[in-house]
């Protein structure tokens, strides 16, 4: 036999047996027969695979191949976009249809969902078993941590068998303005009568999606406001109830943002956006008025900038921060003496970035400058604005996160060396000069490596409260007291099934990317099922976007995996703000690659340290996340065995060059104007739907929402249509578009959890661990 004759016999098998389901690393131990195209195989290779594929009887071969589903083929049409004399073409654009009303567009896509279930019906069994073993970790039946406002404890309540929570509430008979950490809401048969407000499960009846986007009791607490979406696109609606018999105060306010906060009784402060649903307007609306006839108290012209909305802890001022991605200052409205208008605390200076809150004499803010860019805390008179003192300073290894205020105390929550952390210091009374804050208590924590997040609570307590959780540590409410340092847990999340946090490891360990840059890893794995000898089947997150943090915290469903002997990581990228405001910078713009090879130098980290193998190797991301799943994609397939890119931005330069898309104008200081030259090649070098090529890809799941507002339903799809074109593998690749949904998928909590099981059913298929119907 020739050489040619001996490559093409050799492809010819090795499609045969990967369509026939055959895994050759396990027959073989050899990754290299892993390849595709493959590489030369020896004669003695060749007699042994063509052996293995001749023992499969017939009929065996007949059912895997009438089992095969036909992936959908998109029809291309030629559409050129031209810049700089450099010209795109995409063949896959007329499948943007912003109406999502396209009767061609809309089977296209049930033609992807349809040839993704019949790709995954063998293991449909399977996949229901994961299904009910993660919903079986739920107690079903549960209430949240209820929480002190005025005479009543508000709280969250789900019942068995039902997809939505219960808003609730009980009255406090020996009411007292002390609070302790020992506080406990009284229950059984002599307690206040529990009264349910809102059941979100008879709203969401007539609903294929269901939200509530903010829930919030008037300051009296005879009335509630609330703010629903029932599309998943993000508009929402608000409504105004009487919180003790139900009834609706007015006509509900209609197209609008979730941020809403109350202005006294009988005035809501609530945000609206422009067409490419950008928060551009703040409006202030008396009850019972039309809305028509609210007055507009701002509007942010500048297309760079959003809005947002937040009350003080104290209740007296609203601040609406305008802010880019470099850029915010702050508004105020003085609850007390609204005529006034608002009111600027700090100007629009490019580059800074200010947050305010108010207690007593004075208002706080935190300030981020380039010079400053770990951020500092000061305090100005509320009649001096320009007469500013440091209570904080800047610290270059430790980043000010976010900072609670309360009467006599303010909680700080900071980062230094990837991790959070809390220190509370006391304050002065009111009318006593405050000075820099010195003798801050730390709150302990006991995991190695963990997450930790503000919650509500009084301002007038010396109470704080706030929410934790570790890889192995279910999410935690406590109550910490801010002058003995006593702190209590009010609430851990059940985990049943026998979970037992002990039986788990959690490790923090660091990766050196190209640059020399240590990257931090968190890890996850049960005790006696890894065996760290490069075999044990691996999963690596990644976002590293925004600046946002993924700190390792607790995802219960993440078990059905690490108990079948998985390790999961966490890649602590850069773009993310784990590491700090420079962190950050250092994966932003014309920095952005840095995101991509930090997390294939975790990969192959985690590779070198007998951790999986790229046999073994999986990875994830969403949104941006999913960015990054699309660009390591292109960079190493070689790397991964398979990959989940959820609702991904991945069509990275058309859509930063259309201003029309949300988003779009906001984000040219995250990824970077490619109007400009420079950012349109740089951002083109990397951009996923740019740089797909013919090459080998691992297996790849892909979803999307349609009525997705932050991700155009259209981007993956396009990514999918031109990876199935263009692609030499025989693997599998899958699209599955929620047709009844946003960004955030599915709104049930019992939705969520298929969602959960399909997608570790795909990973589990992938590296041949998913058993097959028969058992």
């Amino acid at each position: 036999m020739s050489d040619d004759q001996r490559k093409r016999e050799q492809v010819r098998l090795y499609k045969m047996l990967r369509l026939t389901g055959w895994t050759l690393f396990p027959l073989l131990q050899t990754s290299r027969l892993l390849e595709f195209p493959p590489p030369p195989l020896t004669a003695v290779e060749l007699f042994v695979l063509s052996s293995i594929y001749a023992r499969r009887s017939a009929a065996t071969a007949a059912r895997s191949f009438s089992s095969m589903a036909i992936p959908p083929v998109a029809k291309k049409v030629r559409h050129e976009m031209e810049m700089f004399g450099d010209v795109r073409v995409d063949d896959y654009y007329w499948l943007r249809d912003d109406t999502r009303s396209n009767p061609e567009i809309l089977s296209y896509l049930k033609a992807e969902n349809g040839y993704t279930d019949q790709s995954m019906s063998s293991i449909k069994q399977f996949e229901d078993q994961l299904y009910a073993e993660i919903r079986a970790r739920i107690k079903e039946d549960d209430i949240s941590a209820p929480i002190r406002k005025g005479s009543y404890y508000y709280y969250e309540k789900t019942l068995e068998g039902k997809e939505y929570a219960l808003h609730c509430r009980r009255h406090i008979t020996n009411d007292t303005s002390s609070s302790s950490v020992y506080d406990v809401m009284p229950t059984g048969p002599e307690a206040p009568t529990e009264h349910v407000i809102l059941d979100e499960n008879i709203k969401a009846q007539a609903h294929d999606y269901y939200s509530i986007g903010a829930f919030k009791p008037s300051p009296s607490n005879k009335l509630i406001a609330y703010a629903e979406d029932t599309k998943g696109d993000e508009i929402y609606t608000i409504y105004v109830i009487d919180a003790a018999k139900g009834t609706p105060i007015g006509n509900p306010l209609k197209g609008v943002t979730s941020n809403i906060e109350w202005a006294g009784d009988d005035a809501i402060v609530y945000i609206t956006m422009d067409e490419t649903l950008r928060p551009d307007k703040v409006w202030s609306h008396i009850l019972l008025s039309e809305q028509s006839s609210d007055l507009c108290l701002y509007h942010e012209k500048d297309d760079m900038f959003s809005l947002d909305l937040q009350a003080s802890e104290s209740k007296q001022y609203l601040f609406v921060g305008s802010e880019s991605k470099n850029t915010r200052f702050i508004l105020y409205l003085d609850v007390y003496k609204q005529e006034g208008g608002l009111m600027t605390l700090t100007p629009r200076t490019y580059g800074i970035d200010t947050s305010a809150s108010h207690r007593g004499n004075h208002f706080f803010i935190k300030r981020r400058s380039e010079e400053f860019f770990n951020s500092e805390l000061i305090y100005c008179p509320i009649d001096n604005l320009s007469d500013t003192h440091i209570l904080i300073p800047h610290r270059e290894r430790v980043k000010i996160q976010d900072f609670q205020l309360f009467n006599g105390h303010v909680a700080i929550y900071e980062r230094e060396n990837g991790l959070p952390k809390v220190t509370v210091y006391s304050l002065p009374q009111i009318d006593e000069e405050i000075g820099l804050l010195q003798n801050g208590r730390g709150v302990d924590f006991v995991d190695p490596i963990y997450s930790v997040y503000p919650e509500e609570s009084q301002f007038s307590s010396s109470i704080l409260r706030f929410s934790y959780s570790s890889m192995k540590t279910p999410p935690s409410v406590y109550d910490y007291d801010m002058n003995s340092g006593i702190c209590v847990l009010k609430k851990i999340k059940p985990v049943l099934g026998g979970f037992e946090s002990s039986d788990y490891l959690t490790e923090r360990k660091w990766a050196v990317s190209s640059d020399g840059t240590k990257v931090p890893i968190s890890i996850l794995y049960k005790k006696n099922l890894v065996k760290l000898d490069g075999f044990d089947p691996l999963l690596l997150y990644g976002y590293g976007s925004y600046e946002a943090c993924i700190d390792p915290s607790f995802k219960a469903s993440m078990f059905s995996l690490v108990d079948r002997g998985f390790i999961y990581a966490v890649a602590h990228i850069r773009g993310g703000g784990e590491m700090g405001r420079k962190w950050y910078e250092d994966g932003k713009l014309l920095n952005k690659r840095n995101t991509f090879t930090d997390f294939i130098a975790c990969a192959e980290y985690l590779i070198e340290n007998k951790y999986g193998s790229k046999e073994k190797l999986c990875i994830n991301g969403r949104s941006a996340g999913g960015l990054l799943i699309g660009a390591v994609l292109n960079m190493r397939p070689d790397l991964f065995k398979a990959a989940v890119a959820g609702v991904p931005f991945v069509d990275v330069v058309t859509t930063m060059l259309d201003p029309t898309i949300p988003l779009t104008t906001s984000e040219w200081e995250e990824w970077g104007d490619p109007r400009k030259e420079e950012y349109y090649y740089y951002m083109k070098s990397y951009s996923p739907v740019d740089n797909v090529r013919a090459q080998y890809y691992p297996n790849i799941l892909v979803t999307a929402g349609l009525n997705d507002p932050r991700v155009l339903y259209s981007e993956p799809a396009k990514f999918v249509a031109k990876l199935r074109a263009t692609k030499t593998d025989g693997n599998l690749l899958l699209f599955k578009c929620e047709l009844g949904a946003g960004h955030f998928s599915k709104s049930g909590r019992f939705e969520k959890l298929q969602e959960d099981a399909f997608t570790y059913a795909f990973i589990l298929k992938a590296l041949d661990m998913a058993p097959p119907a028969s058992s």
